[in-house]
């Protein structure tokens, strides 16, 4: 029987869809491999709604090499590709079996560049068809779902299909090739390791290795400042030479001291009142910027949580670069879904009763509006969610707000004849503030109220020696707003790009600064392959797919001189490959070096302790780097992400490494092995180890016999018959933690340890622990993933 099928980007998507445009209640089934797909009537049509998971399609080579250059690229599917990706060859199983019956196809993916990307390359290698309908919503909100669907186009938007296949194959050709170069480059000194660039990474990069030159170069100038004190009834407040900076010492000594123990009056009071207007609608940049402002959250991870705001329909597609908001959103009925919550009611309700006109910004998007709530009411959300939430519902009622009155007053203090100012300023009409608090940026500076030929009660003449600063560097915010401005990137792609150069040790710290390996692949990019960092070149190529996109050129065109300009430059950059491979190299082991120093060694007092990796196996260790004359050596968690910190053991003095592992808070971890509060630690241990199993036969394996073992986190009962039985037991390391093992293994056996698997039957369910606590899960795993919840009040660690 013939069907509409629908193509969503993510699983979530598909069942709001499906709920939305259903005539009744939509069906939920399930392919054997759990893959969710929904049969509903629409309309009094047959439907079925399957997603995608993102890209099921990757740009890889028609036959694979690691020569460069390399053009000759293709569609791939993703899971053929990437083993990481292999999840997503289900799905497209399923659109493809579901796709041969299908009387019509209807894309609904996000509606941007990506988004048709990903539906035009599952309609083309899926479902074998040269088109298909097209959806367009900016919320996931039933009521724009319904209009989507009843409105949607005949036709996919070639212009973003186009524009997103260039832009894929762009870097594919830009960062395959440039970072194939670089390794070999590297390969040829001496060593393999992994080094990458790209397209927009390459002058990134150099922007802020440029900074950093910049700050490196900077030389300090002496200047000085002199600051009036003053009072009037309990007010201080401070008035400062007009001069500002005097870089002449002995002119600022002349003032100084020409103004000392002398009287001074007000000369003049002037007075500006002005209007500061409400802030414009969050584009995706703004957003970013200010969450970071404000909460100290990373681009990145605020377009994820936005994103999630999004397909949870609790407010509009974020990936948007527009500032304007239309009244044809119905900005009513936002107000209203949103008086609905308490702590937006009294806001939202004296909005309504305004004209209703956004302060919209200049910026302006094809596909979607800014980003605005929807109105529905949450259900639930993390706090980080939660605190985007907030800030993007209170700038949607700030658009909205009249301009906010603002008082400017420059006071000019005649002391000896040199003139002395001081600023204030002050809101008379906050307006739009009220509704924007807390995260409104003025400064409230007050002054007394001064008039002229008032005398001035002086307390003080401070002569201040200051000097000159370097520029700032660039914070994870400001660096978006640079590439936004230079052009390079997009809107969706510059927050990945930054977080790029942080994973590859290109750049590090909260102000983002270059490392040495940075410098050193920037300098070696600028003088092999300039063009790979000119800023230029990148920024024609995003005005070209933006051509594309408007069918002002084609894709063959771009491509085709991209080819050139890569042949032209890679060739070039062969011709000196080792030479600049010694150098990435050198610069790659200064920077590892570096990165595993952790101090001098207490042990020989002579070598460094580095942390180090085993030649065989690869497990980590500390090693003093005077081996052989020194042979301390001690072991470290095979889990986690290890870094250097300048703190110390408060036992032993040694230096504590801090240790990060997933969904857990960092910990400092001492590396001394006779460290005294890890041996006291262990003594306690072995009062509880035979409590806890010690010479007890291996509660798994049965054969072996549970014997003490040491870890880097301390004591714990290990199987005799290790490697064959892994089985782990944890000691108690205090009475009040025995008392909750016990507690916990008695509600354990309640919830069925030791019974058999309820789901396998061949294993048996053990007691287990998670960072989200404990449970029982089946001794088969990985091959049985059975997991029963322990109804425990207190979950202890």
């Amino acid at each position: 029987m013939a069907y509409e099928l629908i193509i969503t980007e993510k699983p979530s998507s598909a069942q709001k869809i499906a709920q939305a445009i259903a005539d009744g209640k939509a069906t939920k089934k399930s392919t054997p491999q759990k893959v969710p797909y929904y049969e509903l009537s629409a309309g009094g049509k047959d439907v079925k709604v399957v997603s995608a998971v993102g890209h099921l399609f990757s740009v890889a080579e028609k036959e694979k090499s690691f020569k460069y250059p390399s053009f000759d690229i293709e569609w791939k599917l993703a899971a053929d590709v990437d083993k990481g990706a292999a999840f997503g060859r289900k799905y497209a199983m399923l659109i493809k079996k579901l796709a041969k019956d299908a009387s019509e196809i209807t894309v609904a993916t996000d509606y941007d560049i990506e988004g048709e990307t990903i539906g035009y390359t599952v309609v083309k290698y899926l479902t074998g068809r040269k088109d298909a309908n097209r959806m367009k919503y900016s919320t996931v909100t039933a009521e724009d779902l319904q209009e989507a669907y009843a409105n949607k186009q005949n036709h996919l938007d070639w212009g973003q299909v186009k524009a997103g296949e260039t832009r894929h194959f762009l870097d594919w050709m830009y960062g395959i090739n440039i970072s194939r170069a670089l390794m070999t480059s590297v390969k040829k000194a001496g060593r393999f390791m992994i080094l990458s660039t790209g397209r927009v990474q390459g002058p990134a990069l150099k922007i802020i290795v440029d900074k950093e030159k910049e700050i490196q170069a900077f030389v300090p100038e002496d200047y000085w400042q002199l600051e009036l004190k003053a009072k009037k009834d309990k007010t201080e407040y401070s008035a400062w030479h007009k001069d500002d900076k005097i870089f002449d010492e002995n002119k600022a000594k002349e003032i100084n001291d020409k103004c000392q123990n002398k009287d001074a009056k007000v000369e003049k009071v002037d007075r500006r009142e002005y209007k500061q207007a409400p802030p414009t609608p969050f584009d995706l940049g703004s957003l970013q910027t200010e969450a970071y402002r404000c909460f100290g959250i990373r681009p990145k991870e605020t377009l994820e949580h936005a994103q999630n705001l999004y397909s949870a329909g609790y407010i509009s597609y974020p990936r948007t670069s527009s500032q304007q908001l239309d009244p044809k959103l119905g900005f009513k009925k936002v107000l209203k879904g949103l008086a609905k919550q308490a702590q937006y009611k009294e806001h939202a309700n004296i909005v309504a009763k305004g004209p209703l006109k956004p302060n919209n910004g200049k910026k302006k998007d094809p596909a979607h509006p800014a980003i605005y709530p929807t109105g529905y009411v949450p259900k639930s959300m993390k706090e980080r969610e939660q605190k985007i939430y907030d800030l993007i519902v209170k700038r949607f009622f700030a658009t909205f707000g009249e301009a906010a009155l603002r008082e400017g007053m420059t006071v000019t203090i005649n002391c000896a004849d040199e003139p002395f100012l001081a600023k204030g300023a002050r809101t008379l009409k906050p307006n739009w503030h009220v509704f924007y608090m807390p995260y409104v940026n003025v400064k409230e500076e007050s002054l007394p109220e001064l008039v002229e030929g008032e005398d001035v009660d002086v307390q003080e003449l401070i002569k201040h020696k200051k000097q000159t600063t370097p520029p700032n560097r660039y914070s994870q915010s400001s660096i978006i707003t640079e590439l936004e401005k230079r052009g390079l990137g997009t809107k969706a792609t510059r927050a990945d790009i930054v977080e790029n150069l942080f994973k590859r040790g290109y750049a590090e710290g909260q102000s983002i600064q270059a490392t040495d390996l940075g410098i050193k692949v920037s300098e070696a990019l600028e003088e092999a392959l300039p063009e790979i960092v000119d800023e230029q070149l990148t920024r024609e190529f995003e005005e070209e797919m933006q051509q594309i996109r408007e069918d002002k050129t084609t894709e063959e065109k771009v491509l085709e001189r991209a080819k050139k300009e890569l042949t032209k430059v890679l060739e070039k950059f062969k011709k000196d490959e080792e030479r600049l491979g010694k150098i990435l190299l050198d610069a790659h082991q200064e920077y590892e070096d570096e990165k595993n120093t952790i101090g001098p060694c207490p042990h020989c007092k002579k070598g460094t302790l580095m942390m180090k990796h085993a030649r065989k196996g690869g497990s980590r260790f500390v090693g003093c780097d005077a081996y052989p004359d020194c042979e301390f050596t001690a072991p470290l968690p095979s889990m986690g992400y290890l870094s250097t910190t300048e703190e110390k053991c408060e036992s032993c003095q040694w230096p504590l490494l801090q240790v990060k592992q997933a969904r857990r808070a960092p910990s400092l971890l001492c590396i001394n092995p006779e460290c005294p509060k890890i041996v006291a630690l262990e003594k306690k241990q072995e009062k509880f180890a035979h409590e806890a199993g010690e010479g007890k036969p291996c509660p798994k394996c049965g054969d072996g016999t549970l014997i003490i073992k040491k870890g880097r986190f301390g004591m714990f009962l290990g199987c005799d018959k290790y490697p064959k039985c892994k089985t782990i037991v944890n000691i108690p390391k205090s009475k009040e933690e025995q008392k909750v093992q016990e507690a916990l293994e008695k509600q354990a056996e309640a919830a069925g340890s030791g019974k058999p698997c309820p789901k396998c039957g061949e294993g048996k369910l053990v007691l287990r622990k998670s960072a989200r606590g404990a449970f029982l899960g089946c001794d088969k795993y990985p091959k049985c993933r059975t997991i029963v919840k322990i109804d425990v009040e207190k979950n202890e660690k």
